[in-house]
């Protein structure tokens, strides 16, 4: 992150990204009402844009894509109020967020928001926190949010918050990502899937070539979300269709992505098989 060219001291802006979903299996559900979880996340550069101003007045607006609910429940603003509350010299601002990745579709662009924001108001009124510290705050706000204060390619236990980082190395690969605007429930997708471990870790799976990934890699949310929208199957066929070597949903859905290697000549997709849809191809 840094600070906007030419900005008056007070002034912040970030470029929140998103993340994908390597394998997701559901373990078992908890006492808490939570699920145990095993998955890897994988940051992408699809990204919103977030500004911190001072001012007189906390307030949150936002552009881009709409935003729907209740604007003072955005975790960008739980994210102040959960500092504020235990450190006095944390300021109103105004907060601006540019809205561009897919909402309701498994991506973690809000809880990435939320994230930055922590990160944001750290640097801003000098919090002195360090990473286990921003880890612990992100965990109140969600449970996808602890990923994004580390952004690097993490395995996940616990309900997505206990983080390992992975050495894996993606960048002969490119992702395309299609998303059909089907906004998926979380806790309706959680409700539909029966939980069970599988047989091999999926930290262990994605250390494998990503050629070896396609029968071995699952995301248990993808049999009952399909069903009930089959539209999504079609989109990662067609993924396979133009040459993904592995293609999956991420998190609960609705988005779907293709992983293409970046060989010389390759023709990627491109948004003409998806019409009417997000595509990006990253």
């Amino acid at each position: 992150m840094r600070s906007t060219a030419g900005a008056k001291p007070g002034d912040m802006l970030s470029f929140p990204n998103c993340k994908i979903n390597l394998g997701l299996r559901i373990l078992r559900r908890r006492e808490d009402g939570f699920h145990d979880i095993e998955t890897v996340f994988h940051p992408i550069p699809v990204k919103d844009v977030l500004e911190l101003i001072r001012d007189v007045a906390l307030s949150f607006t936002s552009t881009g894509t709409a935003i729907p609910g209740d604007p003072d429940t955005n975790l960008c603003l739980k994210a102040w109020h959960l500092l504020k509350k235990d450190f006095p010299q944390v300021q109103p601002v105004r907060i601006h967020l540019h809205k561009h990745i897919p909402i309701g579709a498994g991506l973690g662009g809000g809880s990435s928001d939320g994230a930055f924001m922590l990160i944001m108001l750290n640097r801003e009124f000098n919090l002195d926190l360090e990473q286990q510290q921003l880890l612990s705050y992100a965990a109140q706000l969600g449970s996808d949010c602890p990923f994004f204060i580390i952004n690097k390619t993490c395995q996940a236990g616990g309900r997505g918050e206990q983080l390992t980082p992975l050495a894996l190395d993606l960048s002969s690969w490119s992702v395309a990502l299609v998303n059909p605007g089907i906004h998926i429930s979380t806790a309706r997708a959680f409700a539909q899937c029966t939980p069970s471990a599988g047989n091999t870790p999926v930290a262990e799976i994605v250390r494998q070539p990503v050629s070896e990934w396609k029968d071995q890699l699952v995301n248990d949310f993808e049999r009952p979300i399909f069903r009930a929208h089959p539209e999504l199957g079609v989109i990662k066929e067609k993924l396979y269709a133009a040459g993904a070597v592995y293609a999956s949903m991420t998190g609960s859905g609705s988005a779907i992505y293709g992983l293409f290697p970046k060989n010389a000549g390759l023709q990627m997709p491109d948004a003409s098989l998806f019409p009417g849809y997000f595509f990006s191809l990253v």
